[in-house]
């Protein structure tokens, strides 16, 4: 649920001018009504600029900061697949959206002991989250895109609950045809409506005689992302794991939510003030990454991934260390993997350049 660098910046001026809904509501009624992506893009650029958004005290809780096993055997998947591709050196470990810095701490303190040391490279556009992520992994280097991280040696990159904040696009079926879904405006609330530019070439051709109602998701700022990220790696090695919640295969019907505090509102109540995330479309990233050039290892499923890994073992031998912790250890253990909580929802993509080897966790791929 982190996305900040890339949220959009047509609204970064906002606090200045105004609350951001009010802002919003004399755009429309100047010009007509607004794309879903400038609304979500803009009101998660608010969101995240000034604000800490995780732990008990903000609006969610991602999984790094659930469990050090998470990042812990993160660490590991990428110090073996970098010591299976031959130990290059220099390397870089890149993460997109790093939150607090708590998976990047964990995963190099495992990837630590099997001698891996990267140079690390944190995206992030949040000069608050910045903050808290320097004291988490001195010496890092920040950027506030992708574009800035150097390319000159292989990339470990990870981008856990990174690309369900950023903007989608809604496209619906009317009978006059498709068309996008639109922000506008009834009285003073906000209310989708469909937009007037025929959208019918931009829908598959096995959708495009769905029935009137029909809405179909899309992320151009994700597919961008995925783009990027497959063209690095073929050009300059490494590998990447992507982890976010979403589906294998395209799907009918709207998946934007709004969380503030913990709990699900509506997207409109309040611009800027909750963090807007929508599924992420893993099948259609994967074949981005492959018609880029780089090799899709799988996707699965979070539980599978994490099993597959030895999370059982791992959350075994802390307990054993700490027995007085063992529930705790157990619930988060659960949390991250079980098929009703995180497990099952949450999906890990696996990316290598093309002379990289297979990844654990990928092999029923």
């Amino acid at each position: 649920m982190s996305g900040s660098d890339a949220a959009g910046d047509a609204g970064g001026d906002a606090g200045e001018t105004g609350e951001l809904g009010d802002i919003f509501r004399r755009l429309i009624r100047n010009t007509g009504p607004i794309s879903l992506a400038q609304f979500m893009g803009e009101s998660n650029a608010r969101y995240y600029a000034g604000r800490d958004p995780l732990g008990a005290a903000g609006d969610f809780v991602t999984a790094p900061e659930i469990s050090q096993m998470f990042g812990e055997l993160i660490g590991l998947w990428l110090a073996d697949m970098w010591i299976r591709a031959g130990r290059e050196e220099p390397v870089l470990y890149v993460e997109l959206g790093p939150g607090r810095g708590t998976l990047a701490r964990d995963a190099l303190r495992a990837a630590g002991r099997y001698g891996l040391a990267p140079e690390v490279h944190l995206v992030e556009g949040s000069g608050a989250l910045r903050e808290v992520q320097e004291q988490a992994v001195p010496g890092a280097f920040w950027h506030a895109d992708l574009a800035g991280v150097p390319q000159d040696a292989p990339m470990l990159l990870v981008a856990n609950e990174f690309l369900d904040a950023l903007p989608v696009r809604q496209l619906v079926r009317t009978r006059d045809g498709w068309r996008e879904r639109m922000v506008g405006l009834e009285g003073d609330d906000f209310v989708f409506v469909a937009g007037r530019q025929p959208m019918d070439e931009a829908v598959p051709a096995e959708w495009r005689g769905a029935a009137v109602g029909t809405l179909l998701e899309t992320s151009p700022a994700s597919a961008a992302i995925a783009y990027e990220i497959a063209g690095r790696l073929a050009e300059q090695g490494g590998a990447a794991l992507v982890i976010d919640y979403g589906h294998g295969e395209m799907r009918t019907g709207s998946t934007l939510q709004a969380v503030r505090a913990h709990a699900k509102v509506d997207p409109f109540a309040a611009p800027g003030a909750a963090d807007l995330t929508a599924h992420v479309d893993f099948a259609t990233l994967a074949r981005i990454v492959q018609a880029r050039g780089a090799r899709h290892l799988g996707t699965v499923t979070q539980g599978e991934w994490l099993r597959a890994l030895g999370i059982d073992a791992r959350a075994q031998t802390l307990s054993a260390r700490a027995p007085h912790y063992a529930q705790e250890i157990k619930a988060a253990r659960d949390r991250l993997v079980d098929e009703a909580q995180m497990g099952r929802l949450f999906k890990v993509m696996g990316i290598a350049a093309p002379a990289w080897p297979d990844g654990a966790g990928f092999d029923a791929q």
